[in-house]
């Protein structure tokens, strides 16, 4: 008896213990979020090297600037990038409280987000650059000093998807002229169009000294132009042409000019200057060319971002929008050169997404903005730095949580049930075929192979006669036959 009622706890225990049965059809979860190339490990605040000794304050400050944009989507679309519309609800929180000491901002950040280390498939680093404003002299009218043109958007450039008068167009991406009324032909690249292809067509914003202006100006973005009269006017990107963006930096590289670890855009400024007939062809290995638009911002103001929001110094980046929405915080730390080219200077900071650039591919890349002017440019210009980078995601598409609700496989069958069931792959049993289906034809079997009788054809059965039968007789029989 006492072994009986054993047995019989042991079955019940048993059978409380066995998994539930499983939910068919499965239920519709949220995954964990997914970027397209990259790999990312969750973290702790306290793993993250710096963490707690950057200014959230000002990072905080950043981001409310971003929110704004965010906030002013109506009916924000559904967006395929890592994060989407998530930043939604931070940046609710955000706007409805003006925060200004770095304790409080830290804790807003800790407690609606968090860390994931994020790199390339494959890597363990992301890597930066920098970009600034240059602060450039020009003209309104052309003069023997300032004859290069600063062009706007011409009226036949065509993207395909987008309409002629679209307030933005993409920075990626074909680029098409109108031929007649339907043919469309890749629009003119950087040498035609420095050689006058556009010219005398009004486009002309304003003029600059040299094509190497014009040239940062379009790798920048954006420009601060100061005329002859005091006054000051502000361009920011609006088109571009087509072609894919070829940095002029590697091109100077490869063929030896400069070395790897002195190039910085100061160093392509100085040879352009002293070598004015190999900068003329280096610059046109860039067939890329970018269409400016003039923006009413005073000097006070920061320029524009792709973001629509003025950018803020040492924390605005751009970052590859075709992965990233806009407002996505990532702390980036590491060394960069900022107090000489071979300083190697602690550099820690929660930067907000907020521009891009065709150049900017990849989940862990960033182009840091530094600011307007020569220094700002002289220390951007020094960034060729791999980097650290954590992204902070929102806690409602915490892919750890969510990886918690994801059903796990079935159990393994036991070696019993295996044996009784065997898995067999119809494909592997099958013998190859050739290509296009043809058998080849079976060998001649030789005596010793034909050990089996081969079936005979079955019996013809015999079937009675229907009317046609008898109608036939019965013509042959009329006939004589």
């Amino acid at each position: 008896m006492a072994a009986r009622k054993l047995r019989t706890t042991f079955a019940a225990r048993k059978h409380s213990e066995a998994p539930a049965p499983r939910q068919i059809p499965y239920p519709r979860l949220e995954w964990p979020i997914v970027i397209h190339g990259g790999q990312y490990i969750p973290l702790a605040w306290k793993d993250i090297a710096g963490w707690a000794s950057d200014d959230h304050a000002q990072a905080y400050k950043a981001f409310r600037v971003s929110c704004t944009s965010i906030a002013a989507q109506q009916n924000p679309p559904d967006d395929s990038k890592a994060l989407g519309a998530s930043l939604r609800e931070p940046c609710r929180l955000a706007k409805a409280r003006a925060i200004t000491d770095d304790a409080t901002a830290r804790a807003f950040f800790e407690e609606n987000f968090v860390p994931l280390q994020i790199s390339r498939l494959g890597e363990d680093a992301g890597f930066v650059t920098g970009y600034y404003e240059p602060i450039l002299e020009g003209s309104r009218t052309r003069t023997d000093v300032f004859n290069v043109p600063v062009y706007r958007r011409p009226s036949n450039l065509f993207v395909r998807g987008f309409t002629q008068d679209s307030p933005s167009l993409p920075n990626k991406g074909p680029v098409y002229r109108k031929i007649g009324r339907r043919k469309l032909v890749p629009y003119y690249d950087r040498a035609q169009i420095e050689d006058g292809a556009i010219a005398g067509r009004g486009l002309e914003i304003c003029w600059l000294k040299d094509q190497t202006d014009l040239l940062f100006a379009q790798i920048q973005g954006s420009a601060r132009i100061r005329l002859q009269d005091g006054s000051t006017i502000r361009i920011n990107y609006d088109a571009h042409n087509g072609y894919p963006y070829t940095a002029v930096g590697r091109i100077l590289i490869e063929r030896g000019i400069i070395p790897r670890e002195q190039m910085s855009m100061q160093k392509i400024r100085e040879w352009m200057e002293q070598n004015p007939d190999g900068a003329n062809e280096v610059r046109r290995q860039n067939r890329a060319y970018v269409f400016f638009r003039q923006v009413p911002l005073s000097d006070k103001d920061e320029p524009v971002g792709a973001q629509g929001v003025p950018l803020t110094p040492g924390r605005s980046i751009a970052v590859d929008n075709s992965l990233h929405v806009y407002g996505t915080l990532f702390f980036i730390e590491g060394e960069l050169p900022i107090e000489s080219p071979q300083a190697k200077t602690p550099f820690r900071r929660l930067m907000v997404a907020q521009d891009t650039g065709s150049a900017i591919t990849g989940p862990a890349r960033a182009d840091i903005y530094y600011g307007a002017g020569a220094e700002a440019g002289r220390i951007s210009g020094r960034f060729r730095h791999n980097m650290r980078f954590v992204m902070l995601v929102p806690k409602r598409v915490d892919p750890v949580e969510r990886g918690r609700k994801m059903p796990l496989p079935d159990p393994r069958p036991s070696e019993k049930i295996a044996k009784l069931f065997p898995q067999t792959d119809p494909l592997k049993d099958k013998p190859n075929e050739p290509a296009g289906g043809v058998k080849p034809s079976a060998a001649p079997a030789t005596s010793a192979q034909v050990t089996e009788k081969v079936p005979l054809p079955q019996a013809r059965p015999v079937t009675k006669p229907g009317r046609t039968g008898l109608r036939l007789r019965r013509f042959i029989r009329h006939r004589g036959g």
